[in-house]
Formats: C-alpha cells, sequence, structure tokens
C-alpha cells in the first residue's frame, strides 16, 4: 500500500472512528486541546470527547453516518471519491464534523503528536 493510499485508509478511518459513540454538536461540552495536559490521560479524555460528540452527531446524520461506514469496506479509491462526493454536496455536515474534531486537531498542535485510531487500537491490542 502506497503512503498516500495509507493516509486517506487512516484519514478515513479516522473519521469513522472519531464518528462512533456519543452526543451532537452543541449538545456537549468537548473538552479542548488546551485544558488537557500533553500525557495519555488527556489523550484519552480529548479523544472520548471527540468519539462522543462525532457518534452523536453521525446518529442524526444518516447521510454522513451511512457514507463513512460504507467507505470502510471500499477500496481507498472507492472511499475517497465516496466521501469527497458526498461531503462536497453536504458542506453544512463537513462543517460541523470538522468542528467537533477540532480538539483533536489542537491537541496535536499543542502537544506535537497525532492521535490516530491505529494507536489507539494498538494500544488495547497491547493491553
Amino acid at each position: 500500500m502506497t503512503s498516500k493510499n495509507t493516509t486517506v485508509r487512516r484519514g478515513l478511518a479516522g473519521v469513522l472512528a472519531t464518528c462512533a459513540l456519543g452526543a451532537g454538536v452543541g449538545a456537549v461540552a468537548m473538552p479542548t486541546a488546551s485544558a488537557a495536559p500533553c500525557d495519555a490521560a488527556g489523550y484519552a479524555n480529548t479523544t472520548s470527547g471527540v468519539l462522543s460528540a462525532a457518534g452523536g452527531y453521525l446518529a442524526t446524520h444518516p447521510g454522513a453516518n451511512d457514507v463513512l461506514t460504507r467507505a470502510a469496506s471500499q477500496s481507498d479509491a472507492q472511499a475517497e471519491a465516496s466521501v469527497r462526493a458526498y461531503f462536497t454536496n453536504n458542506t453544512n455536515e463537513y462543517f460541523d464534523l470538522q468542528r467537533i474534531v477540532q480538539p483533536l486537531k489542537d491537541l496535536r498542535s499543542q502537544c506535537g503528536v497525532t492521535v490516530s485510531p491505529a494507536q489507539l487500537s494498538k494500544l488495547l491490542d497491547a493491553l
């Protein structure tokens, strides 16, 4: 798998994982990276808040939920094309999800780390 394909796959997996659990935009006070220390507890708290908010959002936006769910079983090219097409036609949903994942982006900037679903999965496997 090429680096680009790996990046796309991880990005899609990140969106899917980010959207797996929780409550909707505005309904949850999501933690911010500035409030989270740059340690495992801070990463876990920030990630769980984002996952919770994203899951709730997707539960109330079935089109976004469906396209992201299907993307997980598609080839990289198909997944990228279908996700891009959906969010190009549904820009409000795209920006809503961007706001939801902002605490993870802030964490990356503040702490110099990227917390990916693959990393979380490896941690769980190691335990």
